[in-house]
């Protein structure tokens, strides 16, 4: 069957807000032209990064409005709409297409999670799927969720022909490469994090939704060219050079170690919304080593 084509890279964009908290729209579209002139497929827009647990519904359809609208032609767009019940997350994914999203980013529910079985998430996935009319990638971020896709969910719902493929955010590459062997032709996975890129696209996901493509995009575009051109040295001199700023714009500082780096490379990141506070002096300061020792900064 035809899928969504997923390959390449996209940026999990932060979602600006101005010092008193509101959405700040211009911002985002000043990201976005700067976005659009580098190496990047397309943008995901309310994931993680995008503090979509921290937005309304209305603020989260309208930053992929501004995101659909400001984008390059040929950009795609990804839209989070995962919510806890089955019928909520159908009816954001409604939204999100109508506002122009080209995919939906699902994540899994997650706050009954010692009932999230297989066979519950399969039913969950499967209805999302039967109801959308934009396709589905599924989001697996076990760090975030407490909840680990199981494989034989993974597995039975690629052969769904409107799930296109998967997000895979635990870092466990060998999971990756069983999904893969045993799902459907054309099911596609992208890695969950620059960390494992490179271990990813050996096993066979086909790009990456990453924080570190919102500052790197230009590092992850020549790693994912040499690995596919063959020259594993150097993909192999990328992906090592760049796990301390992936693991600092992620698990080390999160999402205002993210705007943090933005504004340092003259993006706008601006802050953080409540309960997430912003980084100290002396973050700012190592962050800001970390990412010159990667290159980043000059």
């Amino acid at each position: 069957m035809d899928r969504f084509d997923l390959s390449g890279i996209f940026p999990p964009i932060p979602t600006p807000f101005e010092v008193d908290g509101r959405l700040a729209p211009g911002r985002l579209e000043q990201n976005l032209q700067r976005w659009n002139s580098l190496p990047l497929r397309g943008y995901v827009v309310g994931g993680s990064n995008g503090e979509f647990p921290l937005l309304t519904l209305d603020e989260r359809v309208e930053v992929v409005r501004v995101a659909r609208r400001t984008a390059a032609p040929g950009r795609r767009v990804l839209a989070g709409s995962g919510m806890e019940s089955t019928q909520a997350t159908i009816d954001l994914t409604r939204r999100m297409a109508e506002a122009g999203a080209e995919a939906a980013l699902v994540v899994t529910p997650s706050y009954y999670r010692g009932r999230m079985s297989a066979a519950a998430l399969t039913g969950h996935y499967a209805a999302v799927a039967a109801a959308s009319p934009i396709p589905i990638v599924l989001y697996n971020v076990p760090a975030n969720t407490g909840i680990d896709l199981p494989i034989e969910a993974a597995v039975a719902l690629s052969q769904h022909p409107n799930i296109a493929g998967m997000k895979e955010s635990g870092g466990d590459v060998a999971k990756i490469a069983r999904i893969l062997q045993a799902s459907a032709p054309g099911f596609q996975v992208l890695a969950g994090s620059a960390g494992f890129f490179l271990g990813a696209l050996a096993v066979g996901a086909v790009g990456c939704i990453a924080a570190l493509a919102n500052i790197a995009a230009v590092e992850l575009d020549r790693l994912l060219s040499a690995f596919r051109a063959g020259d594993l040295e150097g993909a192999r001199s990328i992906q090592s050079r760049i796990v301390e700023a992936n693991a600092a714009v992620t698990s080390m500082f999160g999402v205002a170690g993210l705007k943090a780096a933005l504004d340092g490379m003259g993006f706008y990141g601006g802050p953080v919304r409540s309960p997430l506070q912003p980084l100290t002096e002396d973050e700012r300061g190592l962050l800001e080593g970390i990412l010159r020792r990667a290159g980043l900064l000059s």
